[in-house]
């Protein structure tokens, strides 16, 4: 295959890809939530950041299963106070990194 065949593949997946992504975003503005519905909506980063650190908090040392306890458990607390989402996960590399140097 050559490689303006793969470009134009790669291109093409991209912006497959992207259009779902887009559009929601595009007309989110126009709709209108109830109080309920926006309250949802505002735990969805929270929801997404949990389900992608907790397979990690079991594989980040396979030596030493608390390092990624305590990284997971910085994020936990960090999220519970309602934290920007990339706070919480530097606070957990950080609380990690910490346990690294000690251990």
């Amino acid at each position: 295959m050559s490689a303006v065949k793969i470009w134009i593949i790669i291109i093409g997946m991209g912006i497959v890809t992207y259009i779902p992504r887009a559009l929601p975003a595009a007309f989110i503005d126009k709709m209108k939530f109830g109080k309920r519905m926006e309250s949802f909506l505002k735990l969805i980063p929270y929801t997404a950041m949990t389900s992608l650190i907790i397979p990690g908090v079991f594989t980040a040392d396979a030596n030493n299963l608390s390092i990624g306890i305590v990284g997971g458990g910085i994020a936990a607390l960090l999220a519970w106070f309602k934290c920007p989402v990339m706070v919480c996960v530097l606070g957990a590399i950080a609380a990690d990194f910490v346990l690294y140097l000690f251990i």
